[in-house]
């Protein structure tokens, strides 16, 4: 499931945004919920040039995170800084966090 996701410090951030969805109560959050934990995989490709190939994994306890929660406002600003559309409309829906505890990569070359 492709998501946008920022880093805040040791922490990787995401929040449920304002593209169209059938509804904000999504799987992922039902899932972070139930078993305190996930991975997102980061990778990249160039059809043209698979040389370039590679991912990132990272692991670690997850939460979401209520309105009020004091890792909100940092995560939304994160990702406010890395997502031009995100400034002219700052994403409002939950916002969900990972606190990375294991990275794992590969690349297709050195």
């Amino acid at each position: 499931m492709p998501i946008c996701f920022a880093l805040d410090g040791d922490r990787l951030v995401s929040v449920v945004d304002h593209k169209p969805k059938t509804t904000t109560a999504l799987a992922r959050l039902a899932d972070i919920e139930r078993v305190g934990r996930a991975t997102v995989l980061i990778d990249h490709y160039d059809d043209a040039d698979w040389a370039t190939l590679w991912w990132v994994r990272v692991s670690g306890s997850a939460s979401v995170h209520s309105p009020t929660d004091p890792r909100v406002k940092p995560a939304i600003d994160a990702l406010t800084r890395k997502y031009a559309q995100y400034r002219d409309t700052p994403p409002a829906g939950p916002t969900y966090s990972i606190d990375i505890k294991s990275v794992t990569w590969w690349r297709a070359s050195p």
